[in-house]
């Protein structure tokens, strides 16, 4: 059973014209296949909200369905019917005419043309990424002909208005529907919605008006950048048609895994090993920094996973804020292999043990948290 109109498109039943063609642009807007490719169900969805919109946007078919439902339609010989369109995009056509574009305030066809966007990506290491860089991007990108500057015609010979359009960029095709005549709008396949055509095409760019180009472009990375965020050049993508802006580039960082270090936000973390018998006496070990290794001093008794922080040591804040802390975790090793010098040595330790050796400075459920934290 079809979906009641008034529910498809929104709207209560005592709402006026001006009301449902307003909710029929907006859902037409979320569902046209331009915008919403990822829904496999949007081309049912577009053409259930036409239909409704259909039959509430005309007096005698909607009194008809007030009156008697959707039975009331097919017996009256009003119920739509799509089936002469042969896509999604046709349909659309014939109810705003000009397409997606002109429907909802976009560039008008045969207008200026912004150009697309470029993406690039640029590999740094962890240090990099802390301390900046300039790095240089290379890229191929569509520019302007240099020899017809543009217009697509061989230097001296005339640009004439296309035949088939008769300048207007456009085609237009009248198709009978049960609702009476559709007008369907298309972008002219001979000048491709310019209005005009070379007589002579330019022989480096073929009429295309556009060449591939080799781009290189100096790229500054600011310092404490994460891995994945994007750098926005203005104007440095691929070149507008039509006199239309060039688009942008965009650069995406990577920034490569660092043995030494895990990133946490702003901070690093680090594990050094530390032998049981140095952790038990206390001792000073180098610790890697992303400005060179570092002397910390280990306390004596520092039990497997206690963490010491060095602050200001982690990465640069990308904007305004304060620079991370390195995180050291502590991993207290235990030998292995012992000669027989050393396991009489220890033995004779263990002898020596007594129960407050092995007092906890901390509560059992505290001890749970470091332990399951580490």
């Amino acid at each position: 059973m079809p979906r009641d109109y008034y529910e498809v498109l929104g709207v209560p039943r005592h709402a006026d014209e001006a009301q449902v063609k307003k909710a029929f642009r907006r859902l037409a807007r979320e569902l046209h296949p331009d915008v919403n490719a990822h829904d496999p169900d949007a081309e049912a969805k577009f053409k259930e909200a036409a239909e409704a919109y259909e039959v509430l946007s005309d007096r005698d078919r909607r009194q008809a369905y007030d009156t008697y439902g959707h039975e009331g339609l097919r017996s009256g010989g009003y119920a739509p019917n799509f089936a002469d369109f042969g896509s999604i995009s046709d349909l659309f056509s014939a109810f705003f005419g000009g397409g997606f574009e002109s429907a909802f305030g976009g560039a008008a066809r045969g207008g200026p043309v912004q150009g697309g966007d470029i993406a690039v990506a640029v590999q740094l290491t962890l240090e990099e990424a802390a301390h900046g860089k300039q790095v240089e991007v290379s890229y191929d990108a569509r520019t302007r002909c240099p020899t017809c500057r543009g217009n697509g015609a061989q230097p001296g010979t005339p640009i004439e208005t296309c035949p088939r359009c008769q300048g207007s960029g456009q085609l237009q095709a009248v198709t009978r529907t049960a609702f009476g005549q559709m007008v369907r709008t298309a972008v002219c396949d001979t000048c491709g919605g310019d209005g005009r055509i070379p007589r002579d095409p330019c022989e480096t760019c073929g009429g295309d008006g556009m060449v591939v180009e080799l781009r290189r472009v100096q790229v500054g990375v600011p310092a404490g950048i994460a891995d994945g965020q994007r750098i926005h050049v203005s104007a440095r993508g691929h070149a507008g048609e039509r006199g239309g802006p060039n688009g942008d580039l965009y650069v995406v960082v990577r920034v490569a895994e660092d043995e030494r270090f895990l990133r946490d936000g702003g901070d690093l973390v680090t594990v050094i090993d530390v032998p049981a018998p140095l952790a038990a006496l206390g001792t000073t070990v180098q610790v890697p920094t992303l400005d060179g290794p570092v002397p910390v001093e280990i306390k004596a008794g520092t039990q497997p996973g206690e963490t010491i922080t060095l602050g200001g040591r982690g990465m640069p804040p990308l904007r305004r804020g304060r620079t991370g802390d390195l995180r050291v975790v502590v991993n207290v090793t235990i030998p292995r292999r012992l000669t027989s010098e050393q396991r009489d040595l220890l033995e004779r330790f263990a002898g020596t043990l007594t129960e407050d050796n092995q007092r906890a400075d901390e509560g059992m459920i505290a001890k749970l948290k470091r332990v399951l934290a580490g």
